[in-house]
């Protein structure tokens, strides 16, 4: 009773933060809330510095608060934020617990834009290095698998033990796994620490990084990605947009606005290609060669004759080469880059439509419209405001 009567006089809500300084997703997380907080405050906030790993804190169980936004990391942490009834938000979901709405990353379309960046670049041999027993971890494999499948791959897996052991050891056996891969082979860590590790084990086992193996990692932790060798690509999963829909949710919450067990998944933001990926896997140099040159070219006009011209190939053998090779014709590729640079451009800019049209060598408005219902099923302007929405909530 005596915590209600304090509550009641206050100006700001008081928010308590258990979320860690220690990695790059953390502090991202605290951003978001940070700009949340800007535009829809004021609140008071406590936050310490901490590490995923740290257990609750004392001070929790007598937290005179009005809100909590945590990293529940395992059942002990699930159950003293649930003791303390007041009103409180996930962001990691690790521990799905009854009562306690999540704000996450879309692990689906993580790995599938992990996935399409591999199989864009013609791999055709996939492989994915996680943690055992991490539910992120397990759902990023299930996805990337399922995503490799559906084009007809398979993926091999690799899992680090969550226990830490003998560094030496474990980059002796990743290692050796990853010397064993049959190649060229497009690899997916679940994260960019693992990401640093596999690309360590790649130098052990004398692998060479991207035109053997190509990788991937998740986060976009710029120093991490900086000090692997060589730097590693990454997937931007935006969790600045997770801080900022679960302070978004708790402020509901505490309204009543919403059921308890609501669920919000963000989109991710993008994947920054560094040199670990930067490679066209194919073993025909000229496809990979017109591939390269369509990259360049392809929103600045290139035609199918333009491109045969430059390499020196007669249309009717390098459309055969891309057929065999790659599924589908040399206009289908030209038409998928200018594709992915108008939706690059209807997410990043407010440009406008017929201006991206011109950018991205489609001409005219009517037809960039006309491929995007083809492939995308929805128009221009309808996947502009879907993407540059902070992201898709499931309210139970």
């Amino acid at each position: 009773m005596a915590r209600s009567r304090s509550r009641q006089n206050r100006v700001a809500p008081h928010v308590a933060l258990l979320i860690e300084t220690s990695l790059a997703s953390g502090r991202d997380i605290l951003r978001g809330i940070g700009r949340y907080v800007r535009e829809h405050g004021p609140w008071s906030i406590y936050h310490e510095p901490r590490s995923l790993e740290e257990s609750v804190p004392r001070w929790l169980q007598n937290w005179d608060g009005d809100g909590i936004i945590a990293r529940v990391q395992n059942t002990h942490i699930a159950n003293a934020v649930a003791s303390t009834g007041i009103p409180a938000v996930d962001v990691l979901g690790v521990v799905r617990s009854p009562g306690l709405p999540l704000t996450h990353v879309d692990n689906a379309a993580i790995s599938r834009l992990a996935a399409n960046h591999f199989l864009e670049r013609g791999f055709k041999r996939f492989a994915y290095c996680g943690v055992e027993g991490l539910n992120w971890s397990l759902e990023r494999q299930q996805y990337f698998v399922q995503a490799i499948e559906e084009a007809g791959n398979e993926c091999l897996i690799y899992s680090l033990n969550s226990q830490r052991g003998v560094w030496e050891d474990e980059q002796h056996q990743l290692a050796t796994w990853v010397g064993s891969l049959p190649q060229p082979c497009a690899l997916m860590a679940c994260n960019d620490p693992v990401g640093q590790k596999v690309l360590e084990a790649c130098r052990r086992s004398g692998v060479r990084v991207p035109d053997e193996i190509a990788v991937v990692g998740v986060d976009n932790d710029e120093p991490i990605c900086a000090i692997s060798s060589p730097p590693l690509s990454s997937v931007v999963p935006n969790h600045e947009s997770v801080g900022y829909e679960a302070a978004a949710l708790l402020d509901r919450l505490r309204a009543r606005e919403i059921d308890s067990d609501a669920e919000v998944y963000i989109a991710p933001a993008g994947l920054v290609t560094r040199q670990s990926s930067d490679v066209l896997a194919q073993a025909d140099r000229e496809v990979a060669a017109a591939l390269g040159y369509i990259r360049e070219h392809a929103c600045h006009g290139l035609g199918v004759d333009e491109l045969c011209h430059e390499l020196a190939l007669s249309r009717s053998t390098l459309q055969r080469r891309f057929l065999r090779l790659l599924g589908h014709t040399i206009h289908d590729e030209i038409v998928r880059v200018r594709l992915k640079r108008a939706e690059e451009l209807l997410a990043e800019t407010e440009m406008p439509i017929a201006t991206i049209a011109m950018r991205c060598g489609f001409g005219r408005q009517e037809y960039l419209g006309a491929v995007f219902r083809a492939r995308l099923g929805q128009t221009p302007a309808s996947y502009r405001r879907r993407v540059q929405h902070v992201g898709k909530t499931s309210e139970k």
